[in-house]
């Protein structure tokens, strides 16, 4: 079943007791996206470099895999159009319409080339140090429900603009190797780590401490996915300002 058939529960401050199998998220305080294509012989390098990056406890790394080089001979097997709108999306939000592979975005604010490590680190000092407050956000599972807690801003004006902030679940393959027989990798086989499946919106936030139920039944992990993960993230594709990840095995 879609994750867009979640039965979301709201409730107050007051989460219930956790049971004794219950599973809590490590919180990370940066965001990496790489959007990569198993059509493009520049992505390889990416893809591996992500791999390590993933492998920090703080960051959380995803691979989004789109379908506009799927014209050059090779079907890219783990693509979603989704994901092309939502690399587009972050273009046109930052006006500059930079739109490639491998591509990584930062905390949702800006953009490197995706195999530079050095670049990416610089990004990530960069946007945290502008986007100030990183939002407190955790997940908790037991056997039945997802419970996912975020926490409010210190203080909110009556005057000035509200904090508002989409909460995204996301479910993940943690790695995935793929052999390629056509197209400009033919011959390869490619390993891709922490693949995006699902990146659905859950509910809204607005400032003020949130929690949000999840029946684990309605979520479903398509394509094996083994790794939930939460975004706390401003606007259509603006900047991101809370995640945390929780493993689902």
């Amino acid at each position: 079943m879609r994750l867009l058939s979640v039965l979301i529960a709201l409730f107050g401050l007051v989460a219930p007791a956790a049971a004794q199998s219950e599973k809590s998220s490590t919180e990370v305080h940066g965001v990496v996206e790489l959007f990569t294509s198993q059509g493009c012989s520049s992505c390889p390098a990416a893809d591996a470099l992500l791999g390590t990056i993933a492998d920090r406890p703080n960051i959380l790394a995803m691979s989004f895999s789109v379908d506009y080089w799927d014209y050059l001979g090779w079907r890219d097997t783990l693509a979603s159009h989704k994901f092309t709108k939502r690399q587009r999306a972050y273009a046109k939000a930052r006006g500059d319409g930079q739109v490639y592979t491998p591509q990584i975005v930062v905390n949702g604010a800006t953009h490197v080339v995706g195999s530079e490590l050095p670049a990416i680190e610089t990004a990530l000092r960069k946007t945290r140090a502008k986007a100030g407050a990183w939002i407190p956000l955790n997940v908790h599972a037991d056997s039945d429900s997802l419970r996912i807690e975020c926490g409010g801003v210190a203080s909110k004006t009556a005057s000035g603009p509200q904090p508002s902030a989409t909460v995204w679940l996301v479910t993940m393959s943690r790695k995935v190797d793929i052999a390629i027989t056509r197209g400009e990798n033919a011959g390869k086989m490619l390993t891709y780590h922490n693949v995006v499946r699902e990146f659905t919106p859950v509910g809204m936030w607005s400032g003020e401490p949130l929690s949000i139920r999840l029946d684990k039944q309605t979520i479903g992990q398509s394509g094996g996915a083994d790794l939930f993960a939460v975004v706390l993230q401003q606007g259509h594709a603006g900047p991101i300002i809370g995640a945390a990840m929780l493993p689902t095995k």
